[in-house]
């Protein structure tokens, strides 16, 4: 009969087991290619001391192919829960010692279990990836457990925050999970994600490819724009989501953290009075006009490589974060295009799912001409972030800092579209078009070079201003750009009370 003493060793001994994961020697192997283990990297992405395991001693229900003769206890997946900074987020680290990270049945169960704890207590899930994808030794049951999976990603998309680091491979099934989280994180070299893998294409297109061309993280950091951030590796990756979760409340239910702040709320900033160049056609850095208004200049971006024409990120004023939606001049000249469009659609759908307040800066010369455009479908792209826009509630406030031109005016949270607070700097242009070509097409009949240049003239003065605008109630304020800031903070501290309630209706059919 066994003693007390007896029973302890033996719940120590399956609790050291399940700790050792894949052994010693695959824990090393794991170091050797530049990885961290799953239980370290949650030890660095949570509180320390502050994680609580669930299913530690879980194993796989499999009898095919030897598999009864395999088991070790978590089986390849560790999920629970653990604090960053303080506040409560679920997490699962997919553990690649084990069976490569391969997804079982009881995995699958364990990570469903864990999500939907999450939802009901009304915290984030942050999902560390580095899987060989299905456990093929079990057939359909690892497809259903990924089925229930993404199933679940569904049901607490705009509830929770979902955030997904990929850190090693994520192919075939397991990159939809991923890709329904809102936002993906991918670390240099050692990780990365595609559906079909290199020998696959190879044999069905006789395209060479290598995974990180087809997958890797700046693949789709600059090119697919499937992934948000870049870690240089696993530890860079786990300190961008601790601060990323710093934004973010902890549900839709909540209001995004406020943090102390010492930032002068009145502070002015004199470099922004002429960094607007007078010549419409000179590009300028709106990152600086960013920057100097953010609390400690500090700017989170999301999306850095993909789509540049477009800032998307965020920032606090006054302590509170707000989501940034902004043109880049100094790209593209801040043009509207299938990508940014996408890209900043996307972002203010999330920002408004979780009642962070939407500052937009805007300087856009019109939307991308061009057959690869329009092909493409730049209208129901275009759309999307038209749609994103006026459906969302949460406070959306417009400064105008140049260019203002045609359907792009009206796309970019215009007071038509439910814009709270529209300003605009004295450099503002709000106009259907440039005056060069608003000239072209009013004095279609040929005219001397004399008469050209003076309606030009007489349209700049009539359009390229934000006076018009304003005379018409469309732009609330004028501003100076050295307050820039304190008019920005003034006007979220006005809307921060916001109540909008739309029709009755299931869901409005956004232009996929």
């Amino acid at each position: 009969m066994s003693t007390l003493e007896d029973k302890y060793r033996e719940l120590d001994e399956k609790n050291q087991q399940a700790s050792m994961g894949g052994g010693k020697e695959r824990i090393e192997k794991q170091h050797l290619a530049g990885k961290l283990t799953a239980r370290e990297r949650l030890e660095l992405l949570l509180d320390k001391g502050s994680f609580t395991e669930i299913g530690k001693l879980v194993k796989h229900r499999c009898y095919d192919f030897g598999m009864e003769k395999k088991k070790i206890p978590g089986d390849g997946i560790i999920t629970g829960h653990g604090k960053i900074d303080g506040r409560l987020v679920f997490a699962y680290a997919q553990d690649f010692t084990v069976f490569g990270g391969t997804l079982s049945r009881a995995n699958a169960d364990k990570v469903v279990k864990m999500m939907d704890m999450a939802r009901r207590m009304g915290a984030p899930v942050v999902g560390l990836n580095d899987s060989g994808g299905a456990r093929i030794q079990e057939g359909v049951q690892s497809l259903a457990g990924y089925a229930d999976i993404f199933h679940s990603n569904v049901k607490a998309s705009g509830v929770i925050p979902q955030i997904s680091a990929i850190l090693g491979p994520c192919a075939g099934g397991a990159v939809y999970s991923p890709a329904l989280t809102d936002f993906i994180i991918m670390t240099k070299e050692s990780s990365y994600m595609f559906v079909t893998g290199p020998d696959v294409i190879k044999a069905v297109t006789h395209e060479t490819v290598t995974k990180e061309e087809l997958g890797g993280a700046m693949t789709h950091n600059s090119k697919s724009g499937v992934a948000h951030l870049i870690g240089d590796n696993d530890e860079s990756a786990m300190m961008m989501i601790r601060e990323l979760t710093g934004f973010l409340p902890s549900n839709n239910m909540e209001d995004p953290p406020v943090k102390p702040f010492s930032d002068d709320i009145n502070r002015e900033d004199e470099s922004l009075q002429d960094l607007v160049p007078d010549d419409p056609n000179k590009p300028y850095d709106m990152m600086v006009i960013i920057e100097s208004v953010a609390d400690d200049n500090n700017f989170f971006e999301i999306m850095p490589h993909y789509a540049k024409s477009m800032i998307t990120g965020f920032a606090r004023l006054a302590g509170k974060p707000v989501g940034i939606v902004a043109n880049q001049p100094a790209f593209l000249a801040g043009v509207l295009d299938i990508n940014s469009s996408v890209k900043a659609a996307r972002f203010v759908r999330f920002c408004d799912a979780f009642n962070i307040p939407l500052l937009t800066f805007l300087d856009v010369p019109g939307f991308l001409p061009g057959t690869n455009q329009e092909f493409g479908g730049i209208i129901k792209h275009g759309a999307k972030l038209l749609y994103a826009f006026s459906e969302a509630t949460v406070p959306k406030i417009t400064l105008i800092t140049r260019k203002a031109y045609g359907g792009a005016y009206c796309v970019m949270a215009s007071k038509h579209i439910g814009g709270d607070i529209n300003l605009a700097y004295p450099t503002a242009e709000i106009a259907v078009m440039g005056p060069e070509g608003a000239v072209s097409i009013i004095l279609r009949h040929k005219v001397s070079d004399e008469e050209k240049t003076k309606a030009v003239e007489d349209y700049r003065k009539a359009f390229a201003n934000p006076y018009k605008a304003a005379e018409l109630g469309y732009i609330d304020e004028v501003i100076y750009p050295r307050e820039t800031r304190k008019k920005l903070i003034s006007a979220l501290e006005m809307s921060q009370n916001k109540s909008v309630s739309g029709p009755p209706r299931k869901h409005g059919n956004i232009p996929l």
